[in-house]
């Protein structure tokens, strides 16, 4: 690149709420932008679906367009923005620009954990960098921590907190009482949930981040399709209390750790759903629409990321991150690491995943039915940790809490539970993390 031409042509992808405060940043920003990366930052089109949309920021004159395709196909593009979201028209723009000879930055946590191995590839064959820091977690930095930061050392296990609506929703169950859809309800009212939550509430999302996570930190091809997910819609007032009862506080977790299949080989489980966690636990005091990752390595030991997990200017931060990283790259004729896909770690089934499960189960209330249940367990091979009643009479409860077993063995007494002469229902079954297995 000449000294004459030495800027940085940029293209921006969308202006909703994240791409408004892009296009914000690069407009007030500059001059900073311009000092961190080592040449002026230009920012030279955005493409959007309407030109006449309210928007929250002012684009400048001559600069919106409804034709994205034209605009990554410009030959003075050097690093496209997407922040559209979705798979399609996003997949086909990304590659076109990559085709294209641009460098790209996404924050496109769905496309890249459906497709994200033909986005890879064809960043590597172009030579350009695919960056995306601002998929998972908004402003909080963790993927360049995986990837970068702690490449020298094994990644045993990520917990996280990755979707702010779910944490708010579950927070407010527990501080307040309220049962989901009130708390449902607030989080709509206060912006904090859409319209139609269900890819929140229902654990889509976190699961798309889950697989973006245990990728990098596994150096495995994992897809959201790969990992187990339960949403927080069936979470009960009586779950939150239980919890409460316990010392512990209801999260909607995403889990990614090694574990070893029954060849002896490292396998990479992910799964996503509520879990009960002790208050002790650093999880457990994230509160509101906070995000927060947990990472165990070998040499590291435990680190967490916590911070604001969305939100345009928290992800448009991550963005601009991601930015400044690529247009050095840029300048530098060079690029960063791409994907890490080595290990090839097969993905281990739920049912194989060891978990404990709290289950609280209405009885008849007489003799003999604390050894059916306990019978119940064994027959399973199923170890019951703790065990309490509640009541007397017609309202009589036992709530169990297991020591680590594979999932579907766990299931598996569940179901005979609810088939048992004794049992008048199963009211509860929810997963509990930390503490002793």
């Amino acid at each position: 690149m000449s000294e004459a031409d030495k800027r940085l042509r940029v293209a921006v992808l969308g202006c909703g709420a994240v791409g408004s405060q892009v296009v914000r940043l690069l407009t007030e920003q500059r001059d900073d932008l311009t000092a961190r990366v080592g040449a002026p930052v230009e920012l030279v089109g955005v493409a959007v679906r309407r030109l006449d949309a309210p928007r929250d920021v002012e684009v400048p004159e001559g600069l919106l367009t409804t034709d994205a395709a034209g605009l990554v196909a410009r030959d003075d593009v050097d690093l496209v923005v997407e922040v559209i979201g979705g798979i399609e028209p996003a997949r086909s723009l990304i590659l076109a620009a990559l085709e294209n000879g641009a460098s790209v930055v996404t924050a496109n946590k769905a496309l890249l954990a459906e497709d994200g191995p033909t986005l890879f590839e064809a960043a590597a064959k172009a030579e350009r960098d695919l960056y995306y820091e601002a998929a998972v977690a908004g402003a909080i930095p963790i993927l360049r921590p995986l990837r970068e930061s702690l490449a020298g050392d094994k990644v045993t296990r990520v917990l996280g907190i990755v979707n702010g609506t779910t944490n708010f929703i579950l927070d407010k169950m527990d501080t307040s009482g309220a049962g989901f859809s009130e708390a449902l309800e607030e989080a709509q009212d206060l912006g904090y949930a859409e319209a139609d939550p269900t890819a929140d509430v229902e654990g889509f999302d976190a699961a798309a981040k889950a697989a973006i996570l245990a990728s990098l930190a596994f150096h495995s091809r994992v897809t959201a399709s790969d990992v187990y997910r339960e949403g927080i819609s069936e979470v009960t007032a009586a779950d939150v209390a239980s919890a409460r009862d316990m010392g512990s506080v209801v999260k909607l977790l995403a889990i990614c750790e090694l574990r070893r299949g029954p060849d002896g080989h490292e396998q990479v489980a992910a799964r996503v759903h509520p879990a009960m966690i002790p208050r002790s636990h650093p999880l457990a005091s994230v509160r509101e629409a906070y995000n927060a990752v947990f990472v165990e390595s070998e040499a590291a030991g435990q680190l967490m990321f916590y911070g604001p997990g969305a939100g345009g200017a928290p992800t448009a931060s991550a963005v601009l991150g991601d930015l400044v990283t690529v247009a050095r790259n840029r300048l530098a004729d060079t690029r960063g690491a791409g994907e890490s896909a080595y290990a090839d770690r097969a993905v281990q089934p739920m049912g194989e995943t060891r978990t404990r499960y709290h289950v609280a189960i209405d009885v008849d209330d007489r003799a003999g039915v604390l050894a059916a249940v306990a019978n119940a367990f064994a027959d399973h091979d199923v170890s019951i940790q703790t065990v309490r009643q509640e009541g007397r009479g017609a309202d009589a409860q036992l709530v169990v809490v297991s020591h680590a077993a594979p999932d579907a063995a766990l299931s598996a007494t569940v179901e005979e539970l609810r088939r048992m002469d004794i049992v008048r229902e199963v009211t509860s079954v929810m997963r509990v993390e930390g503490g002793d297995e």
